[in-house]
């Protein structure tokens, strides 16, 4: 199993950037997807997920009507549109899926913590300049 996250780069504040989380699976094999982030000296941050029994989608608070998340099932790719950055958005950001079905996401309690995700790809980095 493998995630593949790539879109990152330099962005100014205010502007746009959308990250792909490419799955080896079929996107809808997995319970969820979700997106973290992880700044400098900053705990991982759960930012997205979607559930693929409904695609019920989440979104910590930081960045909700910034921020979406999305699915491509015959690509096998989930999406995470950022518009409107802020410098505080800069990040490592990484797509994580949940194959055992323990994330609170599947259930319909939101992101959760990272420990719920089981198959994990590299970061993109996001750097939002001011």
């Amino acid at each position: 199993v493998q995630l593949q996250a790539s879109g990152g780069g330099l962005v100014q504040s205010g502007g746009s950037l959308r990250l792909s989380c490419t799955v080896s699976r079929r996107s809808k094999d997995y319970y969820a997807i979700a997106w973290f982030r992880q700044a400098p000296g900053k705990e991982r941050e759960g930012v997205s997920c979607i559930a693929s029994n409904d695609d019920s989608t989440y979104y910590a608070d930081s960045v909700k009507g910034r921020f979406t998340i999305s699915r491509d099932n015959p690509k096998n790719t989930v999406y995470l549109q950022m518009t409107s950055l802020k410098p505080e958005d800069t990040a490592v950001y990484t797509c994580a899926a949940d194959s055992r079905g323990l994330s609170p996401c599947f259930i319909g309690r939101g992101i959760g913590p990272h420990a719920a995700y089981d198959n994990w790809g590299q970061g993109t980095q996001v750097t939002v300049s001011s």
